[in-house]
C-alpha cells in the first residue's frame, strides 16, 4: 500500500511544513495570524488540525481528531461567526472569553477561528485582548486577515504572524512593480512623480485598489525573503535593500490606503497623500 500523502495547505508547501515543524515542537503558541490572500479558511483548518492533533507528526489527517476538524465537527474547534451583525458584537466575544475558561470537551485545546477578522472592530478586539494576554494555556486564537493590519498592535503584538504565500511579481499590475522598484531606489522624488502620474491617469478607485493590493502582496514577497524564505528578483532587492522594518511599515501604510478605496474619497486626493507617507 502506498504511503498516504502529508496533510497540507493547498498550494502553501512552504507554510504547511514551518507550522508542522512548530507543532511538532509543541511551538505553536496560543495565538496567530493567517495573513494573505491564499486559502485562509484551509490554513485555518489546517492550524486547528495542528492543534489538536495526537498524533506523531502533526496534523498527520488521520488521527480522530484530525478527522473531526477536516469535517467542521470537533466540539473544540469554534469558528466565530455572527450573521445578525455587520461586525461581530461585543456580547459574542465576551461569550468566547467565557467559554475559553472552561476546559475541553475531547480535544488537546479549544481553538476559536476567526475566518475574517475585518469584522472585529476596536471595541471587539479589546474584549478579546485579556483572555489572549492572561487566558488558560489550552485556549488557542486563530485570526483570518488578508492584511494583519486590521488587527490592533496590542493584538499584533502577542501573536505570531504566518503569511501565505502572496502573488507572484508576473502577475501583478506593472504599476504595481514600478512602485516597488521606486521604493527599492529610496528616491522620493521619483515616488511623488510616480504618484503624480497616476493621479494624472485619472485612475478610478478600484483600479488603485487592485495595484496597491499588488504592491502590498509584492512587499510581503519581499518580507517572507527577509525571514529566510526563497526569494529572487524583486523580492531579493526589497529584502536587501530596504530590510524588514521599512517593509512592514510600507505594507501597513498600503494597507490603509486599500481600505480608503472603498469610501467615497477620490482616488487623485489619495495618491498624493500615499506619496507623503511612503516617503517618510
Amino acid at each position: 500500500m502506498a504511503a498516504q500523502e502529508p496533510l497540507t495547505i493547498p498550494g502553501e508547501p512552504k507554510l504547511s511544513g514551518r507550522i508542522r515543524e512548530a507543532a511538532n515542537r509543541d511551538a505553536l503558541g496560543h495565538a496567530a495570524i493567517l495573513s494573505g490572500r491564499g486559502d485562509l479558511p484551509a490554513a485555518a483548518r489546517f492550524m486547528a488540525a495542528a492543534f489538536q492533533c495526537r498524533g506523531a507528526d502533526k496534523p498527520c489527517g488521520s488521527c480522530p481528531d484530525c478527522r473531526k476538524v477536516g469535517k467542521g465537527i470537533h466540539p473544540d474547534v469554534t469558528v466565530v461567526e455572527d450573521p445578525d451583525h455587520k461586525n461581530i458584537a461585543v456580547d459574542v466575544l465576551r461569550g468566547v472569553a467565557s467559554s475559553a475558561s472552561v476546559l475541553p470537551n475531547e480535544g488537546r485545546r479549544k481553538v476559536y477561528i476567526f475566518p475574517d477578522a475585518n469584522v472585529l472592530d476596536g471595541k471587539a478586539q479589546n474584549v478579546l485582548l485579556k483572555v489572549i494576554e492572561d487566558g488558560p494555556s489550552h485556549a488557542a486564537f486563530i485570526f483570518c486577515a488578508e492584511n494583519s493590519a486590521v488587527l490592533l498592535p496590542t493584538i499584533r503584538s502577542r501573536t505570531a504572524e504566518w503569511k501565505l504565500s502572496p502573488a507572484a511579481a508576473a502577475g501583478a499590475d506593472s504599476r504595481a512593480v514600478q512602485m516597488c522598484e521606486i521604493l527599492c531606489g529610496g528616491r522620493a522624488e521619483d515616488l511623488a512623480a510616480f504618484c503624480a502620474e497616476l493621479e494624472n491617469s485619472k485612475i478610478s478607485r478600484e483600479e488603485l485598489k487592485l495595484l496597491l493590493s499588488d504592491a502590498r502582496d509584492l512587499l510581503a514577497s519581499g518580507l517572507a525573503a527577509c525571514y529566510g524564505a526563497a526569494g529572487e528578483g524583486l523580492a531579493a532587492r526589497l529584502a536587501e535593500r530596504a530590510g524588514r522594518r521599512r517593509l512592514s511599515a510600507w505594507a501597513e501604510v498600503l494597507g490603509r490606503y486599500i481600505r480608503q478605496c472603498s469610501y467615497n474619497v477620490g482616488a487623485g486626493h489619495l495618491t498624493g497623500a500615499l506619496a507623503v507617507e511612503l516617503a517618510e
